[in-house]
């Protein structure tokens, strides 16, 4: 029988630094203040620090990278690269390095100075072979021919996936660290230039700075540190593709396989969630994510996302931070899902704080709709 890693660890720190623009920094110097930062708020120092988590499409090794730059000697340290999902396989795999004792602190870090450093269109996934020829504008293209199908087979429409963008903002409008902020309607993203059809601007994340970091602590030291600890519930993983013209249904992500997982490791289900957050890299991840991890039915994510839902006072808080639409994202955007479900499930964000946050689903995407991780965080009512 496999050991359960149900709640057998937990979130102690979390920081973020350099967020939307740094002028004159470099990654790493960001991703050093938000590790810091992070160390901080757990009440720890660098030298208690010996398990290290980082990716980065900056650095080819990005664990030695930052070990060296912090001065770190960690005895145990991962740079799994999948993408923006980076971080929340992290999660998963410093809950499975400190269950086997093989580190006591562990920091998942990570930083980019993709703004300033004038990455206006950057993609994390080069074209393949086969789509050269065509003249891919990834990761745009990728994510167009998706949301294409999407209103191909369910009759979802541009005004729906605004919608998503539309919530987004609004969460932002609350949320002092939003680069993004101030009104967007229906009809500004709309009316917004197209890039690749039928996405617009207002369909596609932001291009920011940033940096977020977080310390994980095994659950029996986890109440010695300052801040309330934020436990590991489960997790799950799955991919099934590198390009997107091998992907079996465009449709249908792997999140259909990494949340199932997920749920049945936490014990839960998707009506004891309190707060979703989703990488939404482009508004059409929003709606593939809400019906592969079942929070709707498959092709009713366009219409489930409708008349405010998932915005402010409606029935499922969605990226309350503002998301990667409207507040920020630094090339990768999977860390900072795990920063905003800390934040909520300590009673620490402010303005937009949710009256009631128990249960958060972090879901991380990387690629070309590629890799999907998913993992559900927790306060101790829960455990």
């Amino acid at each position: 029988m496999t050991r359960s890693l149900r709640g057998q660890s937990a979130i102690v720190g979390i920081g973020t630094a350099g967020m939307g623009e740094a002028p004159g920094r470099s990654g790493i110097e960001i991703l050093a203040e938000a590790g810091l930062n992070a160390l901080g708020d757990a009440g720890l120092r660098l030298s208690d620090v010996d398990g290290v988590f980082s990716a980065s499409s900056a650095h080819a090794f990005p664990t030695t990278s930052v070990g060296e730059y912090l001065g770190l000697k960690p005895s145990f340290f991962d740079g799994t690269m999948v993408g923006g999902a980076s971080f929340e396989m992290h999660l998963l795999q410093a809950a499975m390095a400190l269950d086997a004792g093989l580190c006591k602190v562990a920091l998942i870090c990570y930083g980019s100075n993709q703004r300033t450093a004038g990455g206006r269109l950057v993609s994390m996934s080069e074209p393949q072979w086969h789509e050269t020829p065509y003249q891919a504008r990834h990761p745009i293209t990728a994510y167009a021919l998706a949301a294409s199908r999407h209103m191909h087979q369910f009759g979802t429409t541009r005004a729906q996936m605004a919608e998503v963008a539309v919530a987004a903002r609004a969460w932002a409008n609350m949320n002092p660290d939003a680069f993004a902020r101030g009104p967007l309607s229906i009809d500004d993203v709309l009316s917004s230039r197209m890039v690749s059809d039928p996405l617009s601007t207002r369909d596609c994340c932001l291009v920011t700075d940033g940096g977020a970091a977080c310390v994980v602590v095994r659950a029996d030291r986890a109440k010695d540190h300052p801040k309330p600890p934020i436990y590991l519930l489960g997790a799950g993983a799955a991919q099934w593709h590198r390009s997107i013209v091998t992907m079996p249904d465009l449709t249908v992500t792997a999140a259909s396989e990494s949340g199932a997982r997920a749920f049945q490791m936490a014990k839960l289900k998707q009506s004891d969630v309190d707060l979703v957050m989703l990488y939404d890299a482009f508004t059409i991840n929003t709606i593939l994510f809400l019906e592969d991890l079942g929070f709707c039915p498959k092709g009713e994510g366009g219409r489930f996302v409708g008349g405010g839902r998932i915005a402010p006072g409606g029935e499922l808080a969605v990226n309350t931070n503002g998301g990667g639409l409207s507040c920020v994202h630094p090339g990768m955007y999977g860390l900072f899902l795990i920063i905003e479900a800390v934040t909520q499930l300590r009673r620490q964000a402010g303005e937009r704080q949710l009256k009631k946050v128990d249960v958060a689903l972090c879901h991380g995407n990387g690629g070309h709709l590629a890799t999907q991780i998913t993992a559900l965080l927790s306060t101790s009512a829960t455990l």
